[in-house]
């Protein structure tokens, strides 16, 4: 049957232009402000990658041991904008750049900068210390910069974890290039040290410590060789022992009377000993003869790791071993 239009027939609906546009802006304007208060909710914030957070260790105290990615863009901004530039060393006004050699023949020649002769000329020096130390003639004993004591440092208290109530042992301190970064960084008395040289001692005796103002910290700094560590008595463990080229200039067979010394001085788990360089004393037995020797006393070896020098074009390697029992 056909169908034929009528009154009756229903209508469509009818929309203009001008209306459809207002409702889209409606509908805008509403999404618009429905996302800004997504924006601002207290929702837990998504994880940061790891990647772009600086990583740095913080002791118990909350004192930071490296420098963060900022630090160093802080620097770099400070010598921008000062406009510095590394100038020749050429004598100019207010300042008289003398060689160590210069400075110690003056010190030898005029007794100091100021020095009164008679009747004043009694000596007022409380810690008297040899020119050839005052001059930091000792700074250039190790072939490299002195302040690479600071990036081993670094290293060895983050790779162990360390907080200043840790305790640490130091085969062969010398004249403290590493020592005076832990003495500072460690509570009193938890810093520890074997050195034979006696010209080093005097050095860390007699100039760094003073000059540093760490006195107070009463490391224990002992003479002594053949790896004997008695004086520092039985009941110590430690959370760090390390040898920083040291078993390089040493008999195979004294390191590992060393080690043997040791093993029960270091704490089980949780302490780290770290040797640099290399650990021939170990790879010239054979892998299997030396995991073998390890295992016997009680130690494990964890691996290799390198270090890069904060100031200069340098790496150094470090070997790390842990006491695996108790």
């Amino acid at each position: 049957m056909a169908l034929t239009s009528s009154s009756s027939q229903q209508k469509g609906v009818v929309i203009t232009v001008p209306v459809l546009v207002l409702a889209v802006s409606v509908a805008a304007i509403f999404l618009f402000f429905l996302l800004s208060s997504l924006s601002t909710c207290t929702c837990p914030p998504s994880a940061v990658p790891s990647a772009a957070v600086s990583s740095y260790h913080v002791g118990s105290d909350g004192e930071r041991i490296s420098a963060t990615n900022e630090d160093i863009e802080w620097v770099r901004d400070q010598i921008y904008s000062n406009g510095l530039h590394m100038q020749d060393n050429v004598l100019r006004k207010g300042i008289n750049p003398r060689s160590r050699e210069q400075q110690l023949q003056d010190l030898r020649q005029y007794k100091g900068i100021s020095h009164y002769e008679a009747p004043e000329a009694d000596n007022h020096t409380a810690l008297p210390c040899p020119g050839e130390l005052l001059v930091e003639q000792h700074h250039s004993n190790y072939g490299e910069p002195w302040a690479g004591g600071r990036d081993v440092f670094e290293f060895l208290a983050e790779a162990s974890k360390l907080t200043p109530v840790s305790r640490v042992l130091e085969i062969g301190c010398g004249t403290l290039r590493v020592g005076l970064h832990f003495i500072r960084y460690l509570s009193h008395e938890h810093f520890h040290c074997l050195e034979r040289d006696e010209l080093s001692l005097m050095a860390a005796l007699r100039y760094e410590l003073p000059s540093q103002g760490l006195l107070h910290k009463r490391p224990m700094i002992v003479r002594g060789e053949d790896m004997e560590f008695s004086k520092f008595g039985s009941d110590v463990l430690y959370d760090l022992i390390y040898a920083s080229a040291v078993f390089l200039h040493m008999p195979d067979k004294l390191v590992w009377v060393g080690l043997e010394r040791l093993v029960n001085k270091l704490k089980p788990y949780d302490g780290r000993i770290f040797v640099s360089h290399n650990i021939k004393f170990c790879s010239r037995l054979g892998g299997e003869e030396c995991t073998r020797r390890l295992t016997s006393l009680g130690l494990e070896y964890i691996g290799k790791q390198t270090h890069d020098s904060l100031l200069f074009n340098h790496y150094e390697i470090w070997f790390g071993f842990r006491r695996f029992k108790a």
